[in-house]
């Protein structure tokens, strides 16, 4: 890995070039880093952890927060969420102390099998549940938001992804930490600094109006905010963005 380039680079013809030199999020070395990061902070030695890095402070999520107190206001105060690629809840870790005063909280994880096997084994507790799907959560929880949070530039087809999520109707959703610039789609190659964990996989950035257009017809924008993050993808500046989309009347 000496010679690759941690963080993003490139500008790839497809998804499929990409994943041949790359890695995956799938391996259970992923899954052990994570878990162990995330036991620390259920067990109380660290306030939070993202991509399996312990924080004692949670500032990066007061954004998000702010999205989710404003669908509980709308709800009569009650707050329903399915956090789609939520890890071992590492958003819910991060944002649940501001909202326990909440008269309901409901946080839903939807991810990978290993995850999920991981999570209702060590981790599922009142507020928060893990599931394998979309489907199996609606018809369960009913929540009020779908939250991606540093998830959607991961899916092969996220476009095709998300006309499959509009179908179920959410009343909200929510994006976090999820790059734009305003050049046209960029699929590239993300290096994972080894300190984290050893892995790489593809990564979309997003032209921002293309992306905005796509909800433009049944959601509208009630909240918009920069995400802490920013990267130069070359020679190209990027900012990591959040939108809160709320279903048209």
């Amino acid at each position: 890995m000496a010679d690759k380039i941690y963080g993003f680079s490139g500008n790839y013809s497809s998804w499929q070039e990409v994943r041949k030199i790359s890695t995956s999020y799938d391996t259970p070395e992923i899954l052990n880093k994570v878990k162990e990061a995330a036991l620390k902070v259920k067990s109380g030695e660290a306030l939070c952890e993202r991509d399996s890095i312990l924080f004692n402070e949670c500032e990066y999520a007061q954004p998000l927060i702010r999205c989710l107190l404003n669908i509980a206001s709308y709800n009569n105060n009650k707050l329903r969420i399915l956090d789609f690629g939520g890890s071992l809840g590492s958003s819910y870790y991060a944002c649940r102390n501001s909202l326990m005063h909440l008269d309901e909280l409901s946080w839903s994880i939807v991810e990978q099998k290993h995850f999920v096997d991981c999570g209702k084994q060590l981790f599922e507790e009142n507020s928060l549940k893990f599931y394998h799907s979309i489907d199996e959560c609606v018809q369960t929880e009913n929540p009020h938001v779908i939250l991606f949070s540093g998830v959607i530039q991961y899916l092969e087809e996220p476009y095709k992804f998300l006309e499959q999520v509009m179908k179920y109707n959410f009343e909200f959703v929510l994006f976090d930490r999820t790059p734009f610039f305003d050049v046209e789609d960029r699929i590239t190659l993300q290096v994972v600094p080894p300190q984290i964990y050893e892995a790489s996989y593809p990564a979309w950035f997003f032209n921002l109006d293309k992306f905005l257009r796509f909800f433009r017809h049944k959601y509208d924008i009630i909240n918009a905010f920069d995400s802490f993050e920013s990267w130069r993808l070359e020679d190209v500046q990027s900012q990591n963005k959040g939108f809160l989309f709320k279903k048209s009347t």
